[in-house]
């Protein structure tokens, strides 16, 4: 251990460098980490599958498809969440033939829901699909007697 040169009296520092000591902590800190085996925990948990409701009817040529102004999602009168959107899609998408999805969305109905589910019904590679309902979304209408 180096001794430092003293103070302005004269007489020698007798304090230890710790500096040394320092840096190789460091280093077999760093070895330690790297030689430590990754952990990996897994839980395996079988969640249940939100399938669709036994009330909801898959009509073999249309089927309308609505989202109302308080946000809710009908299958045919039938209200169901998306991922119950999904399953029944899924479903409609194995028929022969494939029948038509008609999409209705208020124009009050807020505009994330809508996008939500035209994602789910991308996704779900519906090939047949009709919007209904357009004329509620013009921008103007007629003035009276013209």
């Amino acid at each position: 251990m180096a001794m430092s040169g003293g103070s302005d009296d004269g007489e020698p520092m007798m304090e230890m460098n710790t500096t040394p000591l320092i840096d190789v902590m460091l280093v077999l800190l760093i070895m330690f980490i790297i030689t430590i085996p990754v952990q990996t925990h897994a839980v395996k948990i079988d969640l249940p599958q939100d399938s669709p409701p036994q009330d909801v009817v898959v009509e073999p040529v249309k089927n309308k498809l609505i989202v109302d102004t308080n946000d809710t999602i009908s299958w045919n009168g039938t209200p169901v969440s998306q991922a119950q959107l999904a399953g029944i899609l899924a479903q409609t998408r194995n028929m022969d033939p494939e029948p038509e999805l008609q999409f209705q969305p208020d124009a009050r109905a807020r505009y994330q829901i809508v996008d939500e589910v035209l994602v789910v019904i991308k996704r779900s590679g519906v090939t047949k699909l009709g919007f209904v309902g357009n004329e509620q979304y013009g921008s103007f209408q007629k003035a009276p007697g013209k």
